[in-house]
């Protein structure tokens, strides 16, 4: 049982507040909002800053709900999605990891480079632009997602893929809100 002290170990080193491995609805989405939320309420949080972080979890978890489909793998492992928040002295922490087909990657990273290329003004712009001329994909999304984090947070979208097989990848994307 050494494990389940382990793993709250590195989540406490860690500062993680909260971490959800596994299959994403939109119940399981509600659920992890509103532990999130009783969570800051118990660390008596601004609420401005609670409606940041707020607005960054929801696109982060729209987003696995719509593209973070698990995959099985050849020895029968299966690859979720994983979402966690964290909080480092005046930061808040929004991560969270999913699969996806290889020939998605530079798609979604030209997209997140273009968002993270634009200031306060230029996200505003492109923001816009999106709503003006973009219809919703297949997939129920019409792309304002990154750029909507990237306006609520401030700050610039960290990203990255990992190579899974020769099909999939990992795509983790962490973003920061900074509390002042």
């Amino acid at each position: 049982m050494k494990y389940v002290y382990d793993l709250h170990k590195t989540m406490r080193d860690q500062n993680l507040i909260l971490v959800y491995e596994g299959e994403f609805t939109q119940e399981i989405t509600k659920s992890v909002l509103a532990m999130a939320e009783r969570n800051m309420d118990s660390m008596g949080e601004d609420s401005s800053v609670k409606r940041k972080v707020f607005n960054v979890m929801v696109e982060c978890l729209q987003n696995i709900v719509k593209h973070g489909e698990g995959y099985k793998i050849e020895e029968g492992y299966e690859y979720n999605a994983v979402f966690m928040i964290g909080k480092k002295g005046d930061e808040y922490i929004i991560a969270s990891g999913n699969p996806l087909e290889n020939g998605d990657v530079n798609g979604l990273k030209e997209r997140l480079d273009r968002v993270n290329g634009l200031d306060k003004d230029g996200l505003k712009q492109l923001y816009k632009e999106i709503i003006k001329s973009t219809t919703i994909s297949e997939k129920g999304g019409a792309g304002l997602g990154f750029v909507d984090m990237a306006r609520k947070s401030g700050s610039k979208l960290e990203y990255d893929f990992i190579e899974m097989d020769n099909k999939r990848s990992f795509f983790t994307l962490k973003t920061t809100i900074i509390r002042n």
